[in-house]
């Protein structure tokens, strides 16, 4: 609509702090993994994940990668990921020589089913990825009990779910180990980045020399490695986020609330509003509506509203072409449902005064335009 400033649907929150530590970093002369990425990685882990051990690397995807390497996951182990996600978690059992094996997800969380898992295990299984969607934790007790059982590792994907708990306990210290991505978008930035965490000595002094080309001291590769390490300037801009995530995570906790009462108000019809899990302490990444019909379309008038809206994952993973010849022991009805029917609103802390009633208004003259 003509006039309107439109409200995106996400809006990196970088300022003077963040320009002024990148201005100091280049000033050092001293770029790659050195004492910001160290600091970093203590910070984030101290305030994050009950103090876990963290390898901080470039990327979510490369803490995914590192995480399941560092776990033991080789060619032929099947992996148990969900389909409803982004391909990385996918891409990075690939990348190890795994094969991934896709479960379904629950229709209200949309995280990975534990029954659908169960279903899907084999003798060849030895990992399993829960992706805590959207910043809301996967059922992290009937995963661990399953892993517990079957004797399988868990790589948490908390990519999008930084400072978020499932029974009080933080996410991405649940498992074996965690990989959170620092992306532009995600609750909290490094301007690109990933941190892998665990308790694990072994797996942490693993992960050290995979993303450093296989070496703790220079020129002694005592494997072959990668090259992820994460830049000083990311690091030290990590760090001044991190400040203020529980700030912008309190945020987006009011924004959700305020959203859901005023679209319970406005008694939006064919809409079916988010719902947090008992025992989850949901960090809303995304705010997710479910369309019972047109969602494409109402993603459309949303935008032609001046409502930044997006239909995240409308493809399965397992319908991808680079996953065709994934495994899928199962059918997905909820997978490929949510791939047709959802959509995420605002609900970032860069939300302005009068931004969640226009949002609200939004849905509903959409969702009853489009009924």
């Amino acid at each position: 609509m003509s006039g309107v400033v439109p409200i995106p649907i996400a809006r990196p929150q970088i300022g003077e702090q963040e320009q002024a530590a990148v201005a100091a970093v280049l000033a050092s002369g001293r770029l790659v993994q050195g004492s910001e990425v160290a600091a970093f990685e203590e910070e984030f882990c101290a305030q994050v994940v009950a103090g876990r051990r963290g390898i901080a690397v470039n990327s979510g995807t490369s803490a995914l990668h590192v995480g399941l390497l560092a776990l033991g996951i080789g060619p032929g182990d099947e992996v148990v990921v969900p389909s409803f996600t982004f391909a990385a978690t996918a891409n990075a059992v690939r990348l190890c020589g795994g094969v991934p094996v896709f479960a379904d997800v629950d229709p209200v969380t949309f995280c990975l089913d534990p029954a659908a898992v169960e279903a899907a295990l084999t003798p060849r299984t030895r990992a399993v990825v829960p992706v805590h969607l959207f910043g809301q934790p996967a059922d992290m007790t009937r995963i661990g009990a399953l892993a517990a059982e079957h004797g399988l590792r868990v790589l948490e994907d908390a990519a999008q779910a930084h400072g978020a708990t499932w029974q009080g306990a933080p996410v991405g210290a649940l498992g074996d180990a965690g990989a959170f991505s620092f992306y532009p978008t995600k609750n909290m930035t490094s301007g690109e980045g990933g941190m892998l965490t665990t308790a694990d000595a072994g797996v942490e002094r693993t992960a050290r020399l995979l993303r450093n080309q296989g070496m703790e001291e220079r020129y002694r590769n005592e494997i072959v490695g990668l090259n992820y390490r994460m830049t000083d300037v990311h690091a030290a801009i990590g760090r001044v986020q991190l400040r203020r995530l529980a700030e912008w995570t309190a945020a987006r906790r009011r924004n959700a609330a305020a959203l859901t009462a005023a679209l319970t108000d406005l008694g939006v019809p064919g809409i079916t509003l988010p719902r947090t899990a008992s025992g989850a302490g949901h960090v809303w990444h995304q705010y997710t509506l479910r369309v019972a019909a047109g969602r494409d379309a109402f993603v459309e008038e949303l935008t032609r509203r001046g409502v930044g809206a997006a239909a995240y994952y409308p493809v399965g993973v397992h319908r991808l072409p680079a996953h065709a010849d994934g495994v899928v022991p199962n059918p997905l009805p909820h997978t490929d449902a949510a791939a047709a029917e959802v959509c995420s609103i605002p609900v970032h802390p860069g939300l302005g005064e009068g931004d969640v009633e226009r949002i609200a208004e939004a849905v509903d003259a959409a969702a009853r335009l489009l009924a």
